[in-house]
């Protein structure tokens, strides 16, 4: 079959929901049957998200196979079902280093190595290599930024290439626009009017416009976008805020855009799933309520916890019941000489330094002493084996020695990885093999012995402490590396204490929960009718 190109991308300002967009326009064409590929574009320089701040970026997102990447290509994989690689992310880093290891290897004989054609063949190539190795039927390609950004416009131009390359029905363009309201009510379409002329300056013509707005994009509405940007009222496309995510497709899919891509595309319907609407049909119809309090120190830029708080929106499905997060700055907890924290669960996530990390340790130590249910994920995991050792076992000093000088380093870096110098060059990243203990809770939840979860960190539980710690009540459920590696701790005097070293969250999807975050919000529901 004839690989058909979708493209996405969007204007007037960033963070109106491109990723949002693609991965639903993705699961339309699964739902219908089609093999899809999404390939996310980041026109930043940086080769990946790895060293970017969550305060400006959001969550970095792993994949299997370790590459750290935007946080939109996990709404792809928990949208379309699919596992991604790095090589389904391109950014300009990587286009650049290509290029220029290419020249140095003298591949361009000798021309004058120029963004056009050089730069633009490298990322045509790149997305069309991917399409073809994956042998889906669909490439979906979202371009980060916004149309007019100058670091976008190699791409753009590569783009623009490929609608001259490939066939009017094997090529689709899906561009994002802002309809804002003003004092009076009225939905304003000069910006999409004029995103819709800077992409049509530089030689691209949208076939749908996504116009994201509070409320429904009204006919009249519809109409003038349709004179006024040359395209047909049935392929502009109302996306309007909703409280779930997972309801844009549907909310697509009544607006007609499934019909549309079909007709665009010269394709018919293999199929009609229903998953997936059943599954939001569920997530609609939760009636009981937990709260579970996330203790980070990103938590005004919800999205560096984005796919926290989408797996206990998974768990929730799958336990029946709403969750609520109660969102706590560490670093506030860390100002008081005794806390309360009113929640049904808690949960700290992983995080790399100092800052905040003692408030963690304190909302930890209030879970354990007043046996309410806690998750602790790869730095929360690692919090909370010192808090047990300096708490239960007595060693005051414990720490971690990535946050402290300290003659109890429960936490601590492998004698091999102490041999590499470089910042970030130890990091453990990617699936990795775990085994579970049998007759454990972990064992209990995942229902087998060996899993795969994916990792993002650079220190250890220290080996020469693993008998200490089980000596005092702390269970070693998991571990990897022929049982050199901590991977997961228990503690069964408590209804639910659970800490694992990688990161559950990165493999949990809406239809196919993580089996920690199952566990932990059954048992927040059980200790809340409980305390009812």
């Amino acid at each position: 079959m004839i690989m058909k190109y979708i493209f996405v991308t969007g204007g007037v300002m960033s963070g109106l929901g491109k990723g949002i967009t693609a991965a639903s326009i993705g699961r339309l064409l699964v739902d219908m049957g089609y093999k899809v590929v999404p390939i996310k574009i980041d026109p930043y320089i940086n080769i990946d998200a790895g060293t970017m701040n969550p305060f400006q970026h959001g969550e970095v997102y792993v994949l299997k196979d370790g590459t750290e990447v935007d946080l939109d290509l996990g709404h792809y994989e928990r949208f379309i079902g699919i596992e991604l690689t790095g090589e389904h992310n391109i950014t300009t880093g990587k286009i650049y280093r290509n290029v220029i290891e290419k020249e140095r290897k003298g591949e361009y004989l000798g021309q004058t190595v120029q963004i056009i054609p050089h730069v633009t063949d490298e990322i045509k190539s790149w997305i069309r290599r991917v399409a073809e190795k994956s042998g889906a039927d669909i490439c979906l390609v979202e371009i980060g930024g916004t149309v007019g950004d100058i670091e976008g416009m190699p791409f753009l131009e590569a783009i623009r290439q490929m609608k001259n390359e490939e066939k009017e029905e094997d090529f689709m363009l899906v561009h994002v626009t802002l309809v804002p309201l003003d004092k009076g009510g009225e939905q304003k379409t000069k910006p999409t009017q004029h995103s819709v002329k800077e992409l049509r300056s530089i030689g691209l013509q949208p076939d749908v416009i996504v116009g994201r707005c509070v409320e429904k994009l009204r006919p009249e509405t519809k109409k003038k976008i349709s004179l006024f940007c040359d395209v047909p009222v049935e392929a502009v496309i109302s996306d309007e805020d909703t409280d779930e995510i997972y309801e844009v497709p549907l909310k697509f899919k009544e607006e007609g855009l499934d019909r549309y891509l079909l007709k665009r595309l010269k394709l018919e319907k293999k199929e009609e799933r229903t998953e997936w609407a059943e599954m939001v049909r569920r997530l609609k119809e939760l009636k009981e309520e937990v709260t579970i309090a996330v203790v980070g120190k990103y938590t005004h830029v919800r999205d560096s916890y984005i796919s926290i708080r989408e797996a206990l929106k998974h768990g929730g499905i799958e336990a029946e019941c709403k969750v609520k997060i109660l969102w706590i700055e560490s670093e506030e907890l860390e100002k008081r000489d005794e806390i309360e924290i009113d929640a049904d669960g808690i949960l700290v996530p992983g995080g790399f330094g100092k800052r905040g990390a003692e408030g963690k340790i304190k909302a930890i130590q209030y879970a354990r002493e007043n046996d309410i249910p806690f998750l602790g994920i790869c730095f929360g995991f690692q919090l909370a084996v010192i808090e047990f050792a300096r708490n239960v076992i007595g060693w005051e000093d414990a720490n971690s020695s990535e946050l402290a000088e300290t003659d109890h380093p429960v936490i601590d870096l492998l004698p091999e990885q102490r041999k590499i110098d470089a910042l970030g060059g130890t990091m453990r990243l990617g699936e990795i093999e775990v085994t579970l203990v049998p007759g454990t809770m972990a064992h209990k939840l995942y229902g087998k012995e060996k899993i795969y979860e994916r990792h993002r960190h650079r220190y250890e539980v220290n080996p020469e402490y693993k008998d200490d710690l089980e000596k005092h009540g702390l269970v070693i459920s998991g571990y990897s590396d022929n049982g050199r590696r901590v991977e997961i701790i228990e503690y069964p005097k408590n209804r639910f204490y659970l800490g694992t070293q990688f990161h559950p969250e990165f493999k949990s999807r809406p239809y196919a929960p993580s089996p920690p975050f199952v566990g932990f919000v059954k048992a927040a529901l059980e200790f809340k009718r409980q305390r009812l």
